[in-house]
């Protein structure tokens, strides 16, 4: 990784900007991560010599495009150690990936009477599509619930998946507490009652080393923007085996192999997956961005993060005024933090940090479940990134002291 921050930051001009006459600092990477330079230059140069539609055309650009487009799946690919190309889908996102794997495997496999397995941490993307789906084909929906220190439950896991279970789909980590599930050892559960295994690694791909293969997840899902990639652009791994039997999710052009007038034949994989003009510059851009993380080496990412949570994290949990929900050992926490300063609501909290130029998230971050588990409503959380510094903390510390002196008639009284 490269050992001077102020040398990465600079690949990121959007962080050089005042907020309310303050530096920014930016911690909603959760919700999205900012683009470095080098991901907008991919954009502007596809754009600018390479822009054609791709697969089937037979002139330059649109040869270029196709090998850009291919080559980013080959990237992605070698990131997430999937077995062969042919394995990785492009979606628009992690929700979309999810949706695809609802709305094909599911509605082909699930029937009356079958369970399908999440937990309660889940993000609305990956609880959605499964309670819908419950509900369409008359099978049971069941939760895995949390420890007291807000990790996944494994006992109950092991209760709640059964031989009756046909899907089992839980997060990678968690978008609200930053737990990290092991999904080996649920994989492995589900595997052993005949169930299948659905990740959402939408807060994993981009902040830890993850291997497919290794954790051998039946499907995994992940999206391009919180790893610095464009909007619009994300993936879905499956196993070759469980996409060749599954049916087309949309259909059109680049799907198609042959269409007759009451007939058609699908594509080959990953293209029968991959119906209209996909986001072809937002797969370049994908590209671009695993280069980015690649250059800094997974580990060194992970290990950078880890040092900040290190730092934020002992002192959030020893404010007595602040209550930090999830694991309280930074050692099993991701840069995702959740917490609330007592008395107040995390709505005030948030605007209060953004005039001292710090960027949070407030809301029920779209896990209301979860929000219900913990008796909440909303908290406030902020998430770091690759390029956020000891400066970014010590500033979201004193940021939150000034909101607590703000604030201190109405903390007197919640007290």
């Amino acid at each position: 990784m490269k050992t001077d921050i102020s040398d990465l930051r600079g690949d990121f001009p959007i962080l050089d900007q005042l907020v309310n006459d303050e530096p920014l600092t930016y911690l909603d990477n959760a919700a999205t991560a900012q683009k470095p330079n080098q991901v907008v230059a991919a954009l502007t140069h596809f754009y600018q010599t390479d822009n054609a539609n791709v697969h089937r055309g037979v002139h330059t650009l649109a040869e270029r495009a196709t090998a850009a487009y291919e080559d980013a799946r080959h990237k992605v690919t070698h990131f997430i150690n999937a077995a062969e190309p042919a394995e990785v889908i492009f979606t628009k996102g992690a929700t979309d990936s999810l949706n695809l794997i609802a709305s094909t495997y599911g509605e082909a496999n699930i029937e009356a009477g079958d369970e399908i397995v999440i937990s309660i941490m889940e993000h609305h993307s990956n609880l959605i599509p499964w309670q819908q789906l419950a509900l369409r084909k008359h099978a049971t929906l069941k939760y895995i619930e949390l420890t007291p220190t807000g990790e996944l439950d494994m006992a109950d896991a092991e209760t709640k998946i059964t031989d009756k279970t046909k899907i089992v789909a839980v997060a990678h980590a968690s978008n609200v507490m930053g737990t990290v599930n092991p999904i080996a050892a649920l994989t492995k559960l589900a595997h052993q009652h005949g169930a299948i295994m659905v990740c959402d690694g939408a807060q994993a791909v981009p902040h830890m080393p993850v291997d497919v293969q290794a954790l051998d997840v039946d499907f995994y899902a992940f999206s391009g923007h919180k790893m610095m990639a464009p909007t619009g652009i994300g993936v879905l791994y499956g196993k070759r085996d469980l996409l060749a039997a599954m049916p087309p999710y949309q259909f059109g052009g680049e799907m198609i192999n042959f269409v007759h007038r009451y007939e058609s034949t699908w594509n080959e994989l990953p293209w029968k997956f991959e119906a209209g003009t996909q986001n072809i510059a937002g797969a370049v851009g994908l590209g671009a961005a695993i280069d980015y993380l690649e250059n800094l080496g997974m580990s060194n990412v992970q290990a950078h993060e880890q040092q900040l949570v290190n730092s934020l994290l002992p002192q959030l949990t020893a404010d007595h005024q602040i209550e930090v929900y999830g694991p309280h050992d930074p050692a099993r926490h991701t840069g995702v933090i959740a917490f609330n300063i007592k008395g107040l609501h995390p709505h005030d909290v948030a605007t209060a940090l953004d005039m001292e130029g710090v960027a949070v998230r407030a809301g029920h971050h779209c896990a209301q479940p979860l929000m219900e588990t913990l008796g909440l409503v909303a908290t406030a959380r902020a998430s770091l990134y690759i390029y956020n510094t000891q400066d970014d903390v010590d500033r979201l510390i004193h940021a939150l002291n000034e909101t607590k002196e703000f604030f201190s008639h109405e903390l007197i009284k919640a007290e």
